[in-house]
């Protein structure tokens, strides 16, 4: 087999095709992700999904692209017109609704059910690390580091906004 497809526990390739099917059996190998890496393995169209990506993220709304995106221009830092691209899909045309996220949930979470990588104690999936944090910060409001909550602190007394009495002080 071509390297790239697979690797084992420890992240090295796997190239024994007798081997690879054992282990993966096993569970003690595993898949790369969109086709793993170079033209033999289908990387190519790991390729071909994030050109798409930064086509319908820069060409449609006449965002930065690829290296436009470093901040640079003419050695100077500047910002950068950072395109973004959404889609609504109507399921209903496609599934039943309910089967469709049945279906949905069944496979996120045995993604999130695989073995981990060496050192690693769970596997996210889209979106959860993301809710993870509104969960925390709902409540609680979102962090502030240091330098922050001085110019806070600052911002107000300088202002004679004495009235306001930050939480964190």
């Amino acid at each position: 087999m071509a390297p790239g497809l697979v690797i084992d526990q420890s992240g090295q390739t796997k190239t024994d095709a007798a081997e690879v099917l054992r282990d993966l059996v096993a569970g003690t190998a595993a898949l790369t992700p969109l086709g793993g890496i170079g033209e033999e393995t289908g990387g190519y169209k790991g390729y071909g999904f994030a050109t798409v990506v930064e086509i319908l993220s820069s060409a449609l709304q006449q965002g930065a692209f690829l290296k436009q995106l470093n901040g640079m221009e003419d050695g100077r830092k500047t910002p950068y017109h950072l395109g973004h691209f959404f889609m609504a899909i109507n399921i209903e045309c496609f599934a039943d609704p309910a089967t469709f996220k049945k279906t949905t949930g069944d496979i996120l979470r045995e993604l999130r059910a695989s073995k981990k990588a060496p050192g690693q104690n769970r596997i996210y999936t889209c979106g959860e690390k993301e809710y993870l944090a509104w969960l925390d910060r709902k409540d609680k409001g979102a962090p502030l580091d240091t330098v922050l909550r001085k110019q806070l602190i600052t911002m107000r007394n300088e202002l004679g906004l004495t009235q306001y009495h930050f939480p964190f002080e």
